[in-house]
């Protein structure tokens, strides 16, 4: 797979900027989400099933305990990222917030952190740590769980914030130097493809570093699994998921990063579509509609070229 050919992918971009591979390894703060602790609701959105992407067992580890757990499974790198994934990486007291964070950060090989959260859990205070650490030469990165910029979908799936809340978090974020990193739901229920291209609009007038993109998915627990099983809804298809996330990603500038173009889940925790239990196959296929159709930024008139990796 040549992908990095076609796409300003975030391992290469790692590797050029760094000297050498920097790999991210996931951990779990034992955090909780406002979404499902009742400050905001219960049950999260309806699409949300946190198990699907992260270890439980973990949050009963200290920091540095995981870090040397997950080292230990990665081959081929000797620098990392710590990536706070689960739940809502940044819904604690700063203290708490500040201790973990530096305990990764005092770990061997590590070079920054990636946190994970959603835009109405991110205070000045939080800013203000996170752009300590990139100040003194740490790699950081903010991921903001927007999923689409339509106030209504928002509304549908139960997330808890509008896009306002979403452009005021990134643009704070930003104007203290901070990479903003923006997670992209393809194929929510009632969004068509022109939907997509309108959030992807939207986030790129905001201003923004990254972009992860996920194809919807059902999984145990969620809300969304109901749905599906009164036939409610349809799976995403591969290639419907292809076009739309190829699209995005030709209506990307060149020098946004992405993070990730597909996602996948376990069994059985993934319910539909299938297709996501395969790593490969979402990747394989908006990599096949980009050679016919075009690389990153070609759409834009700001194509994607391929630089090459040393080493």
């Amino acid at each position: 797979m040549q992908l990095h050919l076609r796409v300003n992918m975030f391992g290469p971009d790692l590797h050029r900027r760094h000297g050498q591979k920097v790999h991210k390894l996931a951990l779990h703060g034992g955090f909780s989400c406002p979404n499902r602790d009742g400050t905001l609701g219960r049950g999260g959105c309806t699409f949300c099933n946190v198990e699907s992407f992260a270890d439980e067992a973990m949050q009963h580890q200290d920091i540095a305990t995981q870090l040397a757990e997950q080292m230990g499974k990665v081959d081929r790198a000797l620098r990392y990222l710590a990536y706070f994934q689960a739940y809502t990486s940044t819904y604690d007291e700063v203290c708490r917030l500040r201790a973990m964070y530096e305990s990764a950060l005092a770990q061997a090989d590590i070079v920054g952190l990636c946190v994970g959260t959603r835009p109405d859990c991110v205070p000045d205070a939080v800013l203000e740590l996170l752009a300590g650490y990139q100040r003194s030469g740490c790699e950081v990165w903010l991921e903001l769980g927007l999923q689409t910029a339509n106030n209504h979908t928002l509304r549908k799936i139960n997330r808890g914030h509008d896009f306002a809340c979403y452009q005021h978090t990134a643009r704070a974020a930003r104007a203290l130097g901070l990479k903003v990193c923006t997670h992209l739901i393809v194929g929510l229920p009632g969004e068509t493809h022109g939907h997509a291209l309108e959030t992807l609009g939207a986030v790129l007038a905001t201003g923004v570093d990254g972009l992860k993109l996920h194809p919807l998915m059902v999984v145990q627990g969620s809300t969304l699994e109901r749905v599906w099983q009164r036939g409610r809804i349809a799976p995403l298809t591969l290639d419907d998921y292809a076009r739309t996330a190829g699209e995005l990603i030709r209506h990307t500038p060149a020098d946004v990063v992405f993070h990730r173009v597909s996602a996948t889940a376990r069994r059985p925790t993934l319910l539909a579509p299938d297709w996501c239990e395969n790593h490969w196959l979402g990747m394989q296929a908006i990599e096949r509609y980009l050679v016919e159709h075009g690389s990153q930024g070609c759409a834009v008139g700001e194509p994607w070229n391929a630089v090459p990796v040393a080493g």
